[in-house]
């Protein structure tokens, strides 16, 4: 998913907190060192937040993600040209399994677009982008990855809460400390930040939890996500069209939101 910035500059500010200072009071760091210091100090701040036993215990066992800060140091799929990162992300792939997905699941996507004005095409669209239709989901521990970004002095203030959100997600048993996702900690088939799942979460099939690990879940999580930041029912998608505004709202990247419009137009035929 990506509601998120997708590069940001280390600034003058950020340089200067990296400096020594005592270790309880760490707000951040470019290393692991520190890190185990610093959980105790976000400990009482979750507490505070409302953070329960199971949340704060989450967080005490969490360990400094090195494959994470590696990936968010390194994302350079975004500065290619749109036909390369079409062509990367296997675009013409994605729009022919989405029809086949659609068609397939005809009742479960009418019903999501009569309650979210949300067509088929562009959840089909992120899902594929996202995890392959969810092939492939992440092989990194959550809670890990977005406490270690939140450590990080580049974007401590975005992932924050985040953290925060993910922590309350172990307390309502939506996540646990173990539950595995990508390396910026997004969760389930479409990729959700955790502040995020927690804010939007929808539990589609009923079963009395979020669960974005569960398709129907996760798909209506990111309906209700795209409605709540403004999607139009019946509105256009494309550049230029009153809901790719909206696109917008899910990745900053430029190729990506334009590669979801095409995508799921050639989803929704």
């Amino acid at each position: 998913m990506f509601q998120r910035p997708f590069r940001f500059a280390i600034s003058a500010l950020a340089l200067g907190l990296i400096c020594a200072f005592p270790a309880a009071a760490a707000p951040c760091g470019d290393t692991s060192a520190g890190f185990e210091d610093w959980k105790s100090v976000m400990a009482k701040e979750a507490k505070a937040e409302g953070v329960g036993p199971a949340g704060i215990a989450a967080l005490m066992a969490t360990g400094y993600a090195k494959a994470t800060i590696s990936a968010d140091r390194n994302q350079k799929s975004f500065k290619y040209s749109l036909p390369k990162f079409m062509e990367v992300r296997g675009a013409d792939a994605i729009a022919s399994q989405g029809k086949a997905r659609k068609a397939k699941n005809a009742k479960l996507f009418a019903s999501l677009e009569a309650q979210y004005g949300v067509p088929a095409g562009v959840l089909l669209a992120i899902h594929g982008m996202e995890t392959g239709f969810g092939s492939f989901m992440g092989d990194s521990n959550v809670i890990s990855a977005i406490a270690t970004l939140t450590w990080d002095c580049r974007r401590s203030d975005f992932f924050r809460p985040h953290l925060i959100g993910g922590l309350k997600l172990v307390d309502r048993g939506s996540i646990s400390a173990s539950t595995v996702g990508a390396k910026h900690g997004e969760w389930g088939h479409t990729q959700f930040l955790l502040g995020n799942a927690l804010k939007y979460g929808v539990d589609g099939n009923g079963d009395g939890k979020v669960d974005l690990g569960n398709l129907t879940d996760a798909l209506a999580t990111t309906a209700n996500y795209l409605a709540t930041r403004g999607w139009r029912a019946g509105a256009g998608y494309q550049e230029g069209e009153p809901n790719f505004a909206v696109i917008k709202e899910w990745n900053a990247a430029t190729v990506y939101q334009q590669a979801i419009a095409i995508i799921g137009g050639r989803i929704d035929g």
